[in-house]
């Protein structure tokens, strides 16, 4: 995609800006024709200056970035930007315009593949000898000047001026084409084409004509009228969403919103005018990488959807812009995040804690302490203990007065809920959703993976039945829409920005949230400025557990489950290993013994493998073995995966053979685990601690059975059992258990 520059010049100042549509940003400034439309611009321009021939938009945000930092290094300088242009200097509007070509130009030749022999000059760009001659003069450009000081900032681009005001603006034009003066003039807009003055003062002319025979364009009251209303809908919908074009598009076009199919250009140059959204390339190119042979500063290029740097990049001709044009490999999986790619970010105004009060508060009434808020959720003493102490983290006020702005937004919440599996860690973010919600607020709950979305959300639309839920994931049919509540695979993530006024990221430690910088980047910024995060984990990450322990990171800890019975501690069984059992197509009597038990007392039996490939060779063995037909198998390779587990749910399934797909977010009311090979190497302590956790989760059966079976015993075991021991004394501890029946827990 390709955009417009152009300088104007606003209460005696110039600003640089680009367009994605020039006509739009001309009435903006000059007529002020959309405040009658329903927007007030208070800022009508004097003069603008439009580049008329069209650069790829990387280079044009790149432009816009050199032309800002040339203001702001100048200002102190005798010969200096800013006191050129803004304090009234001779043939400042020239100076403006010229600055902003030179930055184009400098932006141009910084593109890696131009040719370094000639200082990175663009070799299709054809210049008289002189300009040649300068521009080897001042290689460096204005982004050198900037950084090292040793040439003077006007050097670059004043020589174009230097023979009076014509002469400079047909430099230009050989650099760049026609240029396209705006100027107010006793009410009405003057704009200059080559020398060729038209008159746009709300008649449209005929004989106006642009060069290659295109008519000058006058919007009329009605599309002014249209425009302004689809740029106040789309700004709307696109609110906290990070999107490239063809999203926004879809987003656009999915709530018929007037003017989305043939002029969504319009649309959003407008709203983004009115600072509601932000329009980018998706990859942006920013100074300090490393020098090239010339001594210049390199670009290091990096993703903003995803975060990503310089190493995932790539290049390719690319049709849109006509050059070889980077792209982010690591969220090629979103879509294609190109540097020529338009990002729309909707721009959204976060909660203040400080100042909000919950809807519906009467006056004069004594306020009621967190624990009497949480008594209409029914948690038990242990939930009750921490949702209290997260929902006090969630309404503190969030800021320190004495910090920046970009302090301020930098500044990161985070709270990490530590509780066993089955606690009800769900249960106990409701009052939390609640009170965000009650302030008018957005929550977002996050997990790493769609099976936990799809569970989730009958639960969240059970306890919330007033509030709109959105539910995403791949190929989710309430893709564009949006909900007071958000429940999202982390990866759905990349398509926000600052959304949020509160984030839960739910098993934080599990695949692929854990380890993957992309989603915890996308987790970050999706939260409002001010906003809390909440991690939620049976087993943190060693770095947070650290944290925790050593008071630097909120935490409330959970030990016991809602049903206030201990933890089912894991036997370690001795037996061959699951390619032995294959092989020999036999099973080992005590493991044979203990699975017959288990279905005797009519429980379901999770059990676990290593490999994909195992799953259906173990499943038959089983059939065969246990002399039992209701034995499936499933993996993260299966299509047929979430109908298994609906029916492993429902009982037409009582053994399931499966991989750590299902370690978590899956609750069976009466199970025993089964954990073959659990002494490999792809079992780790956490997994493990998760994988007994689909035991003993039902107040009816709390006691299931959990079995480590294996060759030998490792050290991942038995720091399994370690930990599930130490929740269990602490809870004891702390008076969260119900008392032990006479005889001790069932068989």
């Amino acid at each position: 995609m390709k955009a417009q520059l152009y300088v104007v010049k606003v209460k005696g100042c110039w600003q640089a800006r680009l367009t994605i549509k020039a006509m739009v940003d001309k009435y903006f400034w000059m007529h002020g024709a959309f405040g009658e439309a329903g927007f007030l611009n208070n800022e009508i321009a004097e003069e603008g200056w439009l580049l008329k021939e069209e650069v790829p938009l990387g280079d044009a945000c790149v432009a816009v970035e050199l032309w800002n930092a040339a203001i702001k290094h100048g200002s102190g300088g005798r010969n200096g930007a800013s006191k050129s242009l803004n304090e009234g200097g001779r043939n400042a509007d020239h100076e403006a315009i010229e600055l902003l070509a030179a930055c184009a130009e400098e932006a141009r030749a910084d593109e890696a593949g131009e040719d370094e022999a000639t200082g990175g000059l663009n070799s299709s760009n054809q210049k008289s000898s002189e300009l040649e001659r300068n521009y080897r003069k001042y290689s460096g450009g204005v982004e050198q000047a900037v950084h090292n000081g040793k040439i003077s900032l006007g050097g670059r681009w004043r020589f174009l001026g230097s023979r009076g005001k014509r002469k400079g603006a047909l430099a230009i034009e050989r650099l760049f084409g026609l240029v396209e003066r705006w100027e107010k003039v006793r009410g009405a807009v003057v704009g200059e084409i080559g020398g060729a003055a038209l008159a746009n003062n709300g008649e449209k002319r005929s004989s106006a004509k642009r060069v290659g025979g295109e008519e000058a364009r006058v919007y009329s009251a009605g599309e002014l009228g249209a425009i302004a209303a689809g740029a106040k809908l789309a700004a709307g919908m696109l609110q906290g969403r990070a999107l490239l074009r063809s999203e926004a598009h879809a987003l656009l076009s999915s709530a018929s919103c007037p003017g989305a199919a043939s002029s969504w250009r319009e649309l959003l140059q407008l709203a983004s005018l009115l600072g509601q959204v932000r329009l980018s390339g998706s990859i942006a190119a920013v100074g300090g990488g490393r020098l090239d042979a010339l001594g210049r500063r390199r670009r290091e290029r990096s993703c903003l959807r995803c975060g990503s740097g310089e190493a995932q990049m790539h290049r390719t001709a690319c049709a849109a812009c006509g050059r070889h044009c980077a792209y982010c490999m690591a969220c090629i999986g979103m879509g294609r995040s190109r540097e020529c790619e338009l990002l729309i970010t909707g721009q959204r105004a976060g909660l203040n804690w400080a100042e909000t009060t919950v809807r519906g508060s009467g006056k004069g009434l004594r306020p009621l302490t967190y624990e009497q808020r949480l008594d209409k959720w029914g948690l038990s003493p242990a939930q009750t203990a921490a949702a209290a102490k997260a929902l006090q983290f969630v309404e503190e006020p969030p800021i320190d007065a004495a910090l920046s702005k970009r302090d301020k937004q930098r500044q990161m919440r985070e709270f990490l809920l530590w509780a066993v599996t089955g606690a009800g860690k769900t249960e106990m973010i409701f009052p939390l959703v609640e009170s965000v919600l009650l302030r008018g607020g957005k929550a977002l709950i996050a997990t790493p993976r769609r099976d936990v979305v799809i569970e989730l959300d009958p639960r969240i639309r059970k306890a919330f039945p007033k509030a709109s839920v959105v539910t995403l994931y791949g190929g989710s049919e309430q893709r564009w829409e949006s909900g007071d509540i958000t429940l999202a695979t982390t990866h759905q993530l990349m398509r926000f920005y600052q959304g949020f006024d509160l984030v839960v990221v739910d098993e934080l430690d599990a695949f692929p949230f854990a380890g993957d910088p992309l989603l915890h980047f996308a987790a970050d910024k999706s939260c409002a400025p001010g906003a809390a995060r909440l991690l939620l984990s049976a087993t943190p990450p060693s770095e947070l557990q650290r944290a925790a322990k050593r008071g630097k990171l909120p935490h409330a800890r959970v030990p016991v489950r809602y049903h206030r019975h201990p933890l089912p501690v894991p036997k370690l069984l001795q037996t061959p290993t699951v390619k032995q059992m294959l092989q020999h197509r036999k099973l080992p009597s005590k493991l044979l013994a203990a699975m017959r038990s288990s279905l005797d007392r009519d429980a379901q039996l999770f059990v676990f493998v290593q490999q994909i490939a195992q799953t259906e060779p173990m499943a038959a063995l089983l059939r065969a073995a246990l002399s039992h037909a209701a034995v499936g198998a499933t993996s993260s390779q299966d299509e047929e995966r979430t109908e298994k587990v609906q029916h492993f749910r429902s009982r037409d399934i009582r053994v399931l053979v499966t991989t750590t797909i299902l370690e978590r977010g899956v609750t069976i009311p009466k199970s025993d685990v089964y954990i073959l090979d659990a002494d490999g190497r792809l079992f780790d302590e956490a997994s493990l601690v998760q994988m007994a956790g689909r035991a003993g989760r039902s107040a009816d059966d709390p006691f299931g059975r959990v079995y480590f079976c294996s060759h030998d015993r490792n050290r991942p075991q038995l720091q399994a059992v370690r930990h599930i021991q130490t929740m269990n004394r602490m809870a004891r501890k702390q008076g969260y258990l119900l008392p032990t029946p006479k005889g001790g827990s069932p068989k």
